[in-house]
């Protein structure tokens, strides 16, 4: 049954965790997708984000892998093995290791986490394809609500 199948009345009584669990998860593994076959994974892509002076690092101090784990403890999924992933930017040069065990980016890997950059538009113009932005915007608000009904605040 396509979504066209369903009255709004039908809908209206769906549970929105179940939609929006299934909603992250498509999500997810489309835009792991994508980013696979341009040859990175979203692991490397936010280890380098992390590291960068000139993205989400607060100072642009190297980091450990525990640390970095830390960092990501809101986005990062339980088969993420950022050592592994860490491993793959070693061997490409674009990130270094010193002897404590703290990960710093190269200039190699700002250059590739500005070029990986460029590809998000397009990855998400294809997620957001017939949606305009006002319909965007009113799910979000409405899954706000949501989220503070149950109590919870948001950032």
């Amino acid at each position: 049954m396509t979504i066209d199948e369903i009255t709004d009345a039908e809908l209206a009584g769906q549970p929105a965790a179940y939609w929006t669990g299934l909603a992250y998860e498509t999500l997810i593994a489309f835009t792991r997708a994508q980013q696979a076959e341009l040859g990175f994974t979203q692991p490397q892509f936010w280890l380098l984000r992390n590291l960068s002076k000139n993205d989400i690092s607060p100072d642009g101090h190297g980091m450990t892998v525990p640390e970095l784990q830390e960092a990501m403890a809101t986005y990062i999924r339980p088969e993420d093995d950022l050592h592994a992933e860490a491993q793959v930017l070693l061997d490409r040069g674009w990130l270094s290791r010193e002897s404590e065990g703290r990960l710093w980016i190269t200039d190699a890997g700002e250059q590739a986490r500005v070029d990986l950059k460029t590809h998000a538009p397009a990855i998400r113009a294809r997620i957001h394809e017939g949606i305009d932005d006002a319909d965007y915007v009113t799910a979000l608000k409405v899954l706000r609500r949501m989220i503070e009904n149950t109590g919870r605040s948001l950032p």
